[in-house]
């Protein structure tokens, strides 16, 4: 693998963690294609972790995501199972067989018309409907994106994530679980017992392990796996055997799961909200067991039953009942708190990030992020920071409730899309200082400063990049009063929609786990499941639900707040 990158191979279980991760991918894409910049440096991350390179059966070079994902019948739309960029048209109508043909068609989804159109404009479809790869001048860069803010009919037409990705995948990447259907009343995977299930049968186990050794035998320096996986459905159940799996076979790796909760649910709705309950609380408990550590992530304000507010970006007008917004504002998120393990420079492991947060047990982390970063122009990063103030700037992103006056034991920290020429303070000499940041001398200096001023106490890790993150189309419009590089305008924005963002985000062991996880446990003992007793048939076993409480208070006393490294 060029460069000696660390790879990683990621695995998306579920739709709403295809959603996740169509913008994930888009947003990898687009920092791929960004032109070089005085201002940026494009070395920062290396995209050999994610990425490997291929060719098609025209010999054109490709670079596709080392990518594993699941979902269920009829959740593709368009795309075809087996991708579209090694598809040949006319190899395809070779046949060999001579004899008499009977023909049968699936029905064939229209493709997204909206994103077709920003497609259209990069010009990868050629006229007989076969995908062309674009030029890869320079080794990996592509044209720059210079479309203008997505288009509101993309948005409202939006069915699943299919729709809306644009980046080629590996015929090696989807598989279809044909006995689930995403659509539907009927035959749906709605409990974790069915998930676990489906990796018991040997058809979809075999071909998960082929995948696997595909992909992981072609990779030098393997670091790990990092899997997207719906909470709160049954592909909890899948993730958790998953997990497994790669723990038996691949001992020692990084197994980072990011396990994804849509943002809102609905009352009126009893057996949604307590299977989601019930497939929440098994798939962190047994994801725990089997990953390096888990991390929620949600806009959802709790884990529980009852509902609370999602929660609130002042610098982000989004719906929460959209999956397309709420998937986009994770993909951001997450694509700041890997910013580690994906350094080209000094990058830390996924184990030695795991290992920094998950000490005494503690094997679950939350998130947090400010997107965007809020940088007025003509503003230093010492001025910006202490504006902020507060111990938790972080919007939570990981439904365990307000941080506010909750301690941290460990966290690790990024900031990244900041120009040098703002990172420490200009101020004329014999100036009086504002504060003790303004007296750093680097950038790093200004974040460890602040990070130590917040929490002294606590262990921290902490990152400072040029390199924003990317909101290209069709990432939603989401912002309100920002330039097209991220930096706060006084009024409306004119001219060309916001490009890249700066975005401070944070990964945490926190106290706060101790109330959500426990209050998780609480729920689930007032439940009567002899009136949910589909979701045992499933699967699982009464015995299973009172390990499951047993387990979950175990790992919520984990946080109780006298536990510490520093105590």
């Amino acid at each position: 693998m060029a460069g000696g990158a660390r790879e990683v191979l990621t695995l998306q279980l579920g739709h709403f963690a295809g959603f996740v991760g169509a913008h994930w991918w888009n947003q990898q894409d687009a920092a791929l294609g960004r032109a070089t910049s005085a201002k940026e440096s494009l070395g920062e991350l290396c995209p050999d972790v994610l990425y490997r390179t291929g060719q098609t059966l025209h010999g054109q070079e490709t670079y596709t995501p080392r990518l594993i994902l699941m979902d269920l019948k009829g959740s593709l739309n368009s795309l075809k199972e087996e991708g579209g960029l090694y598809w040949d048209k006319q190899l395809d109508a070779a046949i060999a067989w001579h004899g008499k043909l009977s023909t049968h068609k699936e029905e064939v989804y229209p493709k997204n018309p909206h994103l077709q159109d920003l497609l259209s404009a990069e010009g990868v479809r050629s006229s007989d409907d076969i995908w062309r790869v674009k030029s890869i001048p320079n080794g990996k860069a592509l044209p720059a994106v210079t479309t203008a803010a997505t288009p509101k009919p993309l948005e409202r037409s939006v069915r699943v994530w299919s729709d809306f990705l644009r980046v080629h995948l590996h015929p090696r990447s989807i598989c279809v679980i044909q006995k689930y259907n995403h659509d539907g009343e009927t035959g749906r995977l709605e409990a974790f017992g069915q998930g676990e299930s489906v990796l018991k049968e040997p058809r979809y186990l075999e071909e998960l392990e082929d995948r696997l050794h595909f992909y992981v035998e072609e990779c030098d320096y393997l670091q790990g796996f990092q899997i997207l996986c719906d909470l709160h459905d049954g592909f909890s159940g899948v993730g958790a055997k998953a997990a497994e799996l790669l723990q038996d076979e691949y001992s020692g790796r990084g197994i980072i799961t990011w396990g994804l909760l849509p943002g809102s649910h609905n009352l009126g709705e009893p057996q949604k909200n307590i299977y989601r309950l019930l497939n929440t609380a098994f798939g962190l408990v047994h994801l725990t067991a089997y990953s390096s550590f888990v991390c929620p992530l949600s806009l959802g304000g709790s884990l529980g039953l009852r509902p609370q507010p999602p929660v609130n970006f002042p610098y982000l007008h989004y719906d929460a009942t959209l999956p397309f917004h709420c998937s986009a504002i994770l993909a951001t998120a997450l694509d700041t708190v890997t910013v580690p393990y994906r350094l080209r420079s000094s990058p830390v492991s996924m184990v030695h990030l795991a290992d920094m947060l998950s000490f005494s047990g503690k094997k679950v982390v939350t998130a947090g992020a400010i997107i965007p970063f809020p940088l007025v122009p003509g503003q230093c990063l010492p001025d910006a920071l202490v504006q902020l103030g507060g111990a938790t700037p972080w919007t939570p992103l990981s439904a365990c409730g307000n941080p506010s006056g909750t301690r941290c034991f460990a966290q690790s920290v990024v900031l990244r899309g900041i120009d040098r020429a703002c990172h420490t303070s200009q101020l004329n000499p014999g100036t009086p200082l504002p504060s003790p940041l303004h007296a750093c001398t680097t950038g790093e200096e200004v974040l460890a400063q602040y990070l130590h001023q917040q929490q002294p106490k606590v262990t921290s890790s902490s990152h400072l990049l040029l390199t924003p993150c990317r909101v290209a189309p069709p990432y939603p419009y989401l912002f309100s009063s920002f330039s097209q590089q991220g930096m706060v305008l006084d009024g409306p924005p004119r001219g060309a929609a916001v490009q890249s963002i700066p975005v401070f985000g944070a990964l945490c062991s926190s106290s706060s786990l101790h109330q959500a996880l426990g209050g998780l446990a609480t729920e689930l003992t007032k439940l009567d499941l002899r009136r949910w007793a589909s979701f045992l048939d499933a699967g699982v076993e009464q015995d299973d639900v009172e390990e499951l409480l047993q387990e979950l208070h175990s790992l919520a006393q984990c946080y109780q707040e006298g536990d510490s490294l520093m105590d």
